[in-house]
């Protein structure tokens, strides 16, 4: 039988996708690259069990990285134990571990804390991770204090069976790999997952839980069974990032890597399926480049943020299909046209404002001298009145585009919800 008209789209994207995890490093060869991509594809999956919560669920969680953090440190306490010879565990199969690890914590804590949604599951998460995060600090024969707890990944046998004996987890391009397939599966696990009573049962207590509970269901059963697949798929994510760096912290179970994770699902798009993927393969790369380049990064996504928030509230793959609806309908050329002005004073309001940043904190950090803050390869002086007059005039000449292009063409559809 051939596939259904509209499950052909699907099939294309599942086909590109899987081309481009194994064709990637054959392009990006480096230990850095294949370091940075193993850390996007454990980033993807775990905004995507994060958008099981936020945008099937309606659930805003602000202690979602205590799921991963666990995984991370089941995986890790694993690895430790094979490498005194206790026992013996198939390395691949870790990541289980680390799933079951965030699942059964959300299976401990998730009952009580899911009797309400909305801002009293909120605080609820927050102080959670709040809680777990200072436990981890009192218990470091468990979590090992500050420094953490370290293994090594090629401690066990690699694969089940004695299959590709020569797989050792030990080079980058091994742990990509193992990465890439794991997130590939649970990806398409999450996706087949939206097609079951329970994620139409989320999305009906996302939107209406009365009425949900008033047709006979539970709203409290179903959100708690979510958290319990959402920290699944959580513990995954945090045991493929153990393996990958090889060491479990307490920084990893924070309300950083909390916002981290929001973060991406907001700037990707909740909306869309493949928006948390996008919105965490993107703040992934920023983060790591950003850090390398500047030391106000941090700045940078938050202002990041906020833009997306105000600007694209569908996030990035809401975004792009506004422009391919555009596109479609032959309006691109008129859109651009109206919004030209527009356009060039956002990016001049944005260099102004990045080099405002960047002088400012040369000038904090105490930078002095003619060649202290570097900005696109030209080296400035934070002290100087000239750099702060051309971020000065590139700010008011930003200001001055957005203000004539205000008004002019019609708006961009609004996006609309889809779900899974």
């Amino acid at each position: 039988m051939s596939p259904r008209p509209e499950g052909r789209p699907f099939l294309a994207c599942v086909a590109v996708g899987l081309a481009v995890l194994a064709l990637a490093p054959l392009c990006f060869g480096s230990g850095f690259q294949l370091g940075l991509m193993s850390q996007m594809c454990a980033m993807a999956l775990f905004a995507l069990s994060y958008n099981l919560l936020l945008g099937q669920t309606g659930m805003l969680s602000f202690g979602h990285a205590v799921y991963a953090g666990l995984g991370g440190y089941a995986v890790i306490h694993l690895l430790r134990g094979m490498d005194g010879g206790s026992f013996v565990y198939p390395t691949v199969l870790l990541p289980v571990a680390g799933g079951l690890a965030g699942a059964g914590f959300a299976a401990l804590i998730g009952y009580p804390t899911t009797r309400r949604g909305g801002t009293p599951f909120a605080m609820i998460s927050l102080a959670i991770g709040e809680l777990v995060h200072a436990a981890a600090g009192m218990l470091p024969a468990w979590f090992g204090g500050e420094g953490g707890l370290a293994a090594d990944r090629t401690a066990g046998p690699a694969f089940v069976a004695g299959l590709w004996p020569g797989w050792t987890l030990g080079p980058d391009v091994h742990v990509y790999y193992l990465t890439a397939a794991w997130t590939a599966a649970c990806t398409l696990a999450i996706h087949a997952l939206g097609r079951t009573p329970l994620l139409k049962l989320a999305n009906a207590v996302r939107d209406n839980p009365q009425r949900v509970a008033f047709i006979g269901y539970d709203p409290h059963r179903v959100r708690y069974l979510m958290l319990i697949l959402s920290g699944f798929f959580a513990g995954v994510a945090g045991g493929l990032m153990a393996l990958n760096l090889e060491i479990a912290s307490a920084d990893s179970l924070g309300a950083l890597r909390s916002g981290m994770v929001l973060l991406a699902v907001v700037v990707g798009g909740s909306g869309l399926f493949l928006g948390p993927v996008a919105g965490a393969v993107v703040v992934t790369f920023f983060s790591v480049e950003l850090s390398r380049h500047t030391g106000a990064w941090q700045l940078y996504l938050g202002l990041a943020f906020a833009a997306v928030v105000l600007v694209l509230p569908g996030g990035l793959a809401g975004g792009l299909r506004d422009a391919a609806r555009l596109v479609a309908r032959g309006q691109s050329r008129e859109w651009l046209g109206a919004r030209i002005w527009t356009i060039l004073g956002a990016l001049a309001a944005c260099a102004g404002l990045s080099l405002a940043i960047e002088l400012a904190y040369g000038r904090v950090h105490d930078a002095g001298g003619p060649a202290a803050v570097p900005w696109f390869g030209v080296m400035l002086d934070p002290f100087a009145p000239l750099p702060w007059s051309a971020a000065g005039a590139l700010a008011v000449l930003g200001a001055a585009g957005v203000f004539l292009g205000r008004g002019r063409g019609r708006p961009v559809p609004t996006p609309e919800r889809c779900d899974v």
